[in-house]
């Protein structure tokens, strides 16, 4: 897989993921004014052999992970190999991300398009019907137990190498952790199914298996952010929001180990906690 850039010299660059805009702020009966760091958002559209699948608002960073992750996420491809090339091109409107697929890819593809009713929602591209929406996620293995301890340093660690949200404060965080690693690997975006497609997309490209580690998400859990983690593979799911009782059946259903409303003071399990080691539990 390679990823080329837009040959023409006439297009815009990508815009930058943060930028620096003027305003001025009332608060506590005072006014101020000068620069804030906003994060960036634009129309990323993700191509495949020339036809576009999906268009998302995301952040105009880590494109390439972000195309090979959405793509295996969606179940696009299986395998990162089976996209030839990436091409990132740039215009006043927005982003390409266009990508060629083999050719048994590429005819699968085709023919799933043909079968697409209409455009879909946020986290839920290209699918045909309400059975695909509601597509059960595949098994994750089990093989990993992790000291509880361990698991709430590692959500305390996450927001201190959040670059951009200490820029911005307007972005989500998925973070790929390993007990004796600590953060391998951070994407941020203003999505935060973009953030974890990212994140899928990173891991692939650099051949880092997810297993014997946890996922981080800074966001809330809804049923997409688990199917995309249980085709990622990820034994353990964290979150410092709450999750749907849709995501809570969907964990189950994959194997993964659900944790969730993460903070300092420690967080709840709400699947599979055998892979958690901790002492014994009260009931509230």
């Amino acid at each position: 897989m390679s990823a080329a850039a837009w040959p023409d010299p006439a297009e815009a660059p990508p815009p930058p993921a943060a930028r620096q805009v003027f305003r001025r702020v009332f608060r506590s009966g005072e006014t101020t004014e000068g620069p804030r760091v906003l994060a960036e958002e634009v129309a990323v559209a993700l191509s495949y052999d020339g036809s576009t699948h999906a268009v998302m608002m995301a952040t105009p960073a880590e494109l390439e992970d972000f195309a090979v992750g959405f793509s295996l996420t969606e179940r696009i491809v299986e395998e990162p190999e089976e996209i030839e090339s990436i091409a990132v091109l740039a215009t006043t409107d927005g982003i390409d991300l266009q990508m060629r697929l083999r050719t048994g890819r590429a005819e699968a593809v085709a023919a799933r398009r043909r079968h697409l009713a209409g455009p879909t929602g946020c986290g839920l591209c290209g699918i045909e019907s309400l059975a695909e929406a509601m597509r059960s996620p595949p098994p994750v293995p089990r093989r990993m137990r992790i000291d509880a301890s361990a698991l709430g340093e590692a959500v305390a660690s996450l927001s201190g190498l959040q670059a951009l949200y200490r820029q911005t404060g307007a972005v989500h965080g998925a973070a790929f952790w390993r007990p004796a690693e600590g953060i391998v690997r951070l994407r941020e975006d203003v999505g935060r199914h973009n953030a974890l497609d990212k994140l899928a997309g990173a891991l692939a490209r650099d051949a880092i298996s997810p297993a014997g580690g946890a996922v981080l998400l800074t966001s809330r859990l809804s049923v997409e952010m688990v199917q995309k983690a249980a085709v990622l593979g990820a034994e353990v799911l964290v979150a410092i929001s709450a999750p749907t009782g849709l995501a809570v059946r969907t964990a189950e259903a994959a194997g993964i180990t659900l944790v969730a409303i993460a903070r300092a003071d420690g967080f709840e399990v709400f699947t599979r906690p055998e892979r958690l080691r901790a002492g014994p539990a009260a009931r509230s």
